[in-house]
């Protein structure tokens, strides 16, 4: 019980904490971005969101597709696909003690990746910029998972 405690009083399990508050926080954001693209594009999911002082022909040309409100729309998507992965080997590769600069290394990695797969995705940055971003941070990840299943090998 001890060594739990003093693992997560660990610099690493702080940097994690710090880093992983930072990519959720970002993932949370991109809701408030697809309002402002429905809302700016006029491109609502459903007659109710349209607004209430339209009628109802007006409010069904409304309920529509948008390419930029979808393209937002796979950009969170793609945040929930990897972060939450992330935020769990995340905190399993913290509770295996790695070296501070190696998990700073990795969390950095990860997050600097996120940032430029959504500014790459949003901007519509010419290809392989984000598949490179996408990359770099799922080979984070996979590093982090291949260190605890290493380490679990062996207890």
């Amino acid at each position: 019980m001890a060594e739990v405690v003093h693992m997560i009083d660990s610099e690493v399990f702080l940097a994690f904490s710090t880093y992983a508050t930072i990519v959720i926080l970002k993932m949370m954001l991109m809701a408030p971005l697809t309002a402002y693209f429905r809302l700016t594009r006029k491109a609502f999911a459903n007659p109710e969101d349209a607004g209430m002082r339209k009628n109802e022909e007006e409010k069904k040309k409304m309920v529509r597709t948008d390419p930029d409100v979808e393209r937002v729309r796979r950009c969170h998507q793609n945040d929930l696909e990897n972060i939450i992965p992330f935020v769990v080997i995340g905190l399993l590769y913290a509770l295996t003690g790695p070296d501070l600069h190696t998990a700073l290394l990795h969390f950095r990695i990860f997050v600097g990746s996120r940032f430029i797969h959504t500014i790459a995705y949003v901007m519509v940055l010419p290809q392989p910029s984000r598949g490179l971003a996408w990359m770099a941070g799922m080979g984070a990840t996979f590093s982090m998972a291949y260190r605890i299943l290493t380490t679990a090998l062996y207890l």
